[in-house]
């Protein structure tokens, strides 16, 4: 822990706060010191590090529990811990009281120097554990940002090619040697409802990139139609069957990232199926806490079980990923990110050899 400590030390009696700095000196501590309840209030203020209070009960003007229900009902200091310190009102209805105005713990003085430190300890060890979550809660935050800058930046410069590729479909469509051709104007059909659907899901996600995560649309996703879209859109190999569950559920949320996730396991089942005879399922394995629980089931090459964490990692792969050398490693670190912000799981059953399982829960 790396952490600066610091400490407002709060009595109105300057001999009790240097008794009790002296007490508590250790390295990475901070003190700040104040003699009434006024200046408290101004020092947690002009220090927005603080990490802990202890303060002094009876004081003139503004006695401790007074100080403390400031603090707590200010937004800027009410996560402050405060620890009350006092020669008197050591019975249980102004301990209680205490408590009731925001204190987390109570000394009665003399103080016992030990049980003192060991307190003062917990909390510190407390703070330097908030600081650090911050910081992991910061840094998710700034790779999801990176995310959505890179998917509108991605998503927009695909807009012009693919009108491109719009227009020039459906001049071809015209030429007498595709209208002679049942077959072929079949396939240009797919082609052009292939394009239309990555036109709508470039224009989810650049809707999606300028959207706050809070306004973001929520929809009914029928998760076996959306599988079923999904699969027809990938073009499967004639080796490759695919059967979809009859039974998955219809979600309300947001559709594309839903899309994204699906996709995602889908289209590595596909690419890395090493049989003769390729065999995947997508199913549902129930509704548990709130949190849908999907499969992808695939007979594929396996994965070692060294590698079941690493490959959820940005720019992992398992083993030498000989079946599509050319794979990233970027895919399932952003399925990753995509189920657990929505406080779902992921996580793989595979050996070499027997295939893989990719399992996630997603809210209801």
């Amino acid at each position: 822990m790396n952490y600066l400590f610091k400490i407002l030390l709060v009595d109105d009696k300057p001999e009790n706060i240097v008794a009790l700095q002296n007490m508590l000196e250790a390295e990475k501590r901070v003190f700040v010191t104040a003699t009434n309840g006024n200046d408290a209030l101004r020092e947690l203020l002009k220090h927005d590090d603080i990490g802990l209070v202890m303060l002094d009960v009876q004081m003139p003007d503004m006695d401790g529990f007074e100080v403390a229900s400031l603090i707590k009902a200010n937004p800027k200091t009410k996560h402050v811990a405060i620890i009350f310190v006092t020669a008197i009102n050591k019975e249980t209805r102004y301990v209680l009281k205490g408590f009731e105005e925001g204190a987390v713990d109570y000394l009665a003085k003399p103080l016992d120097v030990q049980v003192t430190r060991a307190k003062v300890s917990v909390f510190e060890r407390l703070y330097c554990y908030q600081q650090e979550l911050k910081q992991a809660i910061k840094a998710k935050e700034e790779v999801n940002a990176q995310l959505e800058r890179f998917m509108y930046t991605v998503a927009h410069d695909l807009k012009s090619p693919l009108s491109g590729v719009f227009s020039l479909i459906d001049y071809i469509q015209t030429f007498p040697e595709i209208q002679a051709s049942p077959q072929v104007q079949e396939y240009m059909r797919l082609c052009m409802e292939a394009v239309n659907h990555l036109n709508g899901m470039i224009a989810s996600i650049l809707d999606y990139s300028r959207t706050a995560t809070y306004q973001q649309k929520t929809e009914p996703v029928d998760t076996g139609e959306l599988a079923r879209q999904i699969v027809q859109l990938l073009y499967p190999p004639p080796h490759i069957d695919i059967h979809i569950a009859t039974a998955l559920p219809v979600v309300t949320t947001n559709r594309l990232k839903l899309h994204q996730v699906f996709q995602n396991f889908i289209s590595n089942a596909i690419k890395h199926n090493d049989k003769p005879k390729g065999q995947i399922e997508i199913g549902f394995s129930g509704l548990h806490e709130g949190y849908y629980s999907f499969f992808v089931k695939d007979n594929g090459p396996g994965i070692a079980l060294a590698d079941h964490e690493r490959i959820f990692k940005l720019f992992e792969t398992a083993g030498s990923d000989q079946v599509n050398p050319a794979n990233s490693g970027v895919g399932l670190n952003i399925v990753k990110l995509f189920v657990e912000e929505r406080g779902g799981k992921i996580s793989v059953d595979s050996r070499p050899g027997e295939g893989s399982t990719f399992h996630f829960t997603w809210p209801a």
